[in-house]
């Protein structure tokens, strides 16, 4: 009878033991956890972070660190860390939390548009992805990478194609560089590269010259008319004679691509620089800065027509007017001048 006591004692102590066992596992591993009011909150973990950076990106999110940092230790966690961007859901428990940070890495859409340099680009990716701009800068302008892509320092933005891309947040700059080649390479379709052809120009020279359609006119649907005027003066070998490239070669030669010039005086056309086209022939070296496809579209869907010639029209803001010879040109230009000296624009 005295065993049977002991017997039951223990079995009475082991099944309190085990039930407060599961008590504690329970809630560390499936109590919800979180302390935050909204349906989700995002967050980052860099790449090659150390748990303890992980608790601190998660301390404001979560009820009770340590039944956290127990679960963690329990699933072998801490030693598996991956970086990214992860979506905690209000009332998840330690277990979802954790398993979420596991393999939920969600994508973030990555825009860029216009940048006029490389700089500005790398700038502009560094805020939407975790490689800073050191690294995207030096991995775009890295020697072997355009040289073995056919790209050069002066065309090196080209490769750039302005539009929405899904990355994940924890993207290095070399794997962003590589993804944007990829794009290019899928942008320039075999019909791209047909009427790219027919124009004898390459995909290089269309993004050059639509890089000067994009900044010579905002108006989307003006492009392909601009676009016409340059093709007809390059087939007639004639100067692009572009104001945007002196502008670009001025602020090349500065070094200051914030400044802002809103007319290009006479001694500035004497600029000494391969990007001034009413000093040299043919295309610039490279792109005055990044065209977005309606500008590299209009370039290679041209407008037909006999205009040599175009000035900003002042009567009709944001648009142009075209000439087909410099009698019509040099009237429409007179309005202009007018027009912009009541203005007092001397720069």
């Amino acid at each position: 009878m005295y065993i049977k006591r002991i017997l039951l004692t223990i079995v009475l102590v082991g099944l309190l033991v085990g039930g407060i066992f599961a008590y504690m596992v329970y809630g560390t591993f499936f109590t919800p956890n979180t302390s935050f009011a909204n349906e989700k909150a995002f967050v980052f973990i860099p790449t090659e972070a150390t748990f303890d950076q992980v608790k601190e990106s998660l301390e404001p999110l979560l009820e009770d660190m340590d039944s956290f940092t127990a679960a963690a230790e329990r699933k072998g966690y801490t030693a598996n860390i991956k970086g990214g961007k992860y979506a905690i859901k209000k009332g998840m428990t330690n277990n979802d939390i954790i398993n979420t940070l596991r393999v939920n890495n969600i994508s973030v859409k990555v825009s860029f548009n216009n940048q006029e340099t490389l700089e500005d680009l790398a700038g502009r990716i560094s805020q939407q992805i975790e490689a800073d701009s050191a690294s995207l800068l030096a991995s775009f302008k890295d020697v072997d990478f355009l040289k073995d892509n056919g790209f050069a320092l002066e065309n090196g933005i080209a490769p750039y194609i302005p539009n929405s891309y899904e990355f994940f947040w924890n993207t290095s700059a070399e794997e962003f560089r590589k993804r944007m080649l990829k794009e290019y390479e899928k942008f320039w379709t075999v019909e791209r590269q047909e009427k790219a052809k027919k124009l004898n120009l390459t995909p290089k020279e269309v993004v050059a010259l639509a890089s000067i359609v994009h900044k010579e006119t905002a108006k989307v649907d003006e492009r392909p008319r601009v676009a016409g005027v340059y093709l007809n003066r390059l087939r007639k070998g004639m100067l692009l004679q572009a104001d945007p490239t002196v502008i670009y070669a001025i602020k090349r030669k500065t070094g200051d691509f914030d400044t802002i010039i809103k007319r290009v005086l006479f001694k500035d056309l004497e600029l000494d620089s391969p990007y001034n086209t009413y000093k040299y022939g043919g295309l610039p070296p490279g792109p005055i800065a990044m065209p977005d496809i309606s500008a590299i579209d209009a370039v290679l869907n041209p407008e037909k027509h006999n205009y040599y010639y175009f000035v900003a029209n002042v009567e009709n803001f944001g648009y142009h007017m075209f000439a087909e010879n410099l009698v019509q040109h040099n009237r429409n230009k007179a309005q202009y001048i007018r027009w912009i000296n009541s203005k007092n624009i001397n720069r």
